[in-house]
């Protein structure tokens, strides 16, 4: 199992975090209330918060041969999110995406996340999902237009901390299998 250090799709580039984006990431996303509003990871509120982060992702890619993406735009190489493949077993897998503000609301996202379910076909993964707080009905639309079907069954909660911190609050699980 291996996964790509580098995606290329029409109009964007995924690839391996790297300890030098950290002031970017910050900036761009991961430091904005608004951005991670919906996240179930805290706002940074450093850049050392940052760094927690790359230095986790580094791991996840050390004992996976994947994880965590950043996401760039393919014409002029601006940060606009980030991606990934969270593994759980060598064929279970979760994703996810998020996009600085002035990235949303054209087509990144689906974009992106078409792009982790390739990754995740090409690595042999038979269970793809993605968890989303009810409210966020963008991400729903996201999930939907990739194949992704909200599971009726799941009844777990998760911690939304820019939300709500130390709460436990519903959330929805969407799965698809990568391989069919």
């Amino acid at each position: 199992m291996s996964g790509l250090r580098v995606i290329e799709t029409a109009r964007l580039v995924l690839s391996e975090p790297q300890a030098s984006d950290a002031a970017e990431i910050f900036a761009r996303y991961a430091g904005d209330a608004d951005v991670t509003r919906y996240l179930s990871w805290p706002r940074h509120r450093s850049i050392a918060d940052t760094e927690g982060f790359l230095a986790f992702s580094a791991s996840e890619w050390a004992r996976w041969s994947s994880g965590p993406y950043v996401i760039r735009s393919r014409a002029a190489g601006r940060l606009l999110g980030s991606t990934g493949l969270s593994f759980e077993t060598a064929t279970r897998a979760m994703t996810g995406y998020v996009l600085a503000k002035d990235a949303w609301g054209h087509g990144f996202a689906t974009e992106a996340l078409r792009a982790m379910v390739d990754t995740a076909r090409a690595m042999s993964v038979t269970q793809l999902f993605a968890l989303c707080h009810p409210a966020h009905r963008a991400s729903w639309h996201v999930l939907e237009k990739c194949g992704f079907v909200r599971d009726p069954t799941w009844t777990e909660t998760a911690a939304f901390p820019n939300l709500a911190p130390g709460v436990q609050q519903a959330v929805l699980c969407y799965t698809l299998n990568p391989q069919s």
